[in-house]
């Protein structure tokens, strides 16, 4: 019996910078998913303040389709009070991803604002924590660490044949929410997702999104190197959109 399918894909195309390769320091952290999924991340001597002069790394090592996702519960770094592009000189937290071959930054977080979940592109992510001053009311940060393969999306059924695809089927209920990966997170880079829904004979799929944030600029193809959300209604007649 043929029933309503329609498909929708997420695909992510973006670039960062490279990460100079240093020395290595006392308070360095590797963490491989082979000894343990899940765990805490601290800047040193946590909830006290950390030393100055502090220089960290924080390795995490996945394996095959595991993404690492950093959730921070807690950020306050000593921040002076002047302005400071991109967090430069100053205490700043730094997230790396392993694109080409290389450590690559993805973002710069200063301040005392939590930064919003990240997520890597691949088995593999580097915080580099850089502790130039100190201060007794800036007590360091407190992230959640994770290694998964369901890139932080909890509804639908996974399918294991895509790297990322779920199915959310019309039997499992008649509504329900979707978002991208490690929403509301940045989403990672170099990621294709695919979202079947399955619907019953003469029913439709209607989509209303509540939040949308997608880089990128018009025609938003490859061509153009944007992120962008592709649809297709493909085992009916093809309406085929991007946006």
């Amino acid at each position: 019996m043929d029933v309503l399918l329609l498909q929708l894909v997420f695909v992510a195309l973006c670039f960062a910078k490279d990460l100079d390769e240093g020395k290595a320091s006392s308070c360095d952290l590797t963490v491989n998913s082979d000894t343990i999924k899940n765990g805490t991340a601290t800047s040193p001597g946590f909830p006290n303040p950390y030393p100055p002069r502090s220089n960290c790394r924080y390795d995490f090592q996945g394996r095959g389709k595991e993404r690492v996702q950093i959730v921070f519960t807690d950020f306050h770094l000593y921040h002076p009070k002047v302005d400071s592009k991109e967090c430069e000189s100053i205490d700043a937290l730094m997230a790396y991803v392993l694109i080409d071959g290389r450590m690559e930054k993805i973002d710069n977080f200063c301040g005392n604002i939590v930064p919003i979940p990240l997520m890597s592109n691949g088995p593999r992510l580097m915080l580099e924590f850089r502790g130039v001053y100190s201060s007794r009311y800036a007590k360091g940060f407190r992230a959640l660490y994770s290694f998964t393969e369901s890139f932080g999306i909890t509804t639908g059924h996974q399918v294991s044949s895509y790297p990322c695809a779920f199915i959310y089927n019309v039997t499992d209920g008649k509504s329900g929410t979707f978002s991208s990966p490690n929403f509301p997170g940045y989403y990672p880079r170099e990621t294709e997702c695919h979202y079947f829904f399955h619907g019953l004979p003469n029913q439709r799929v209607r989509l209303h999104f509540t939040y949308f944030d997608i880089e990128g600029i018009p025609p938003c193809e490859a061509t153009t190197e944007s992120d962008y959300v592709e649809f297709s209604n493909f085992m009916a007649r093809d309406r085929n959109s991007t946006m």
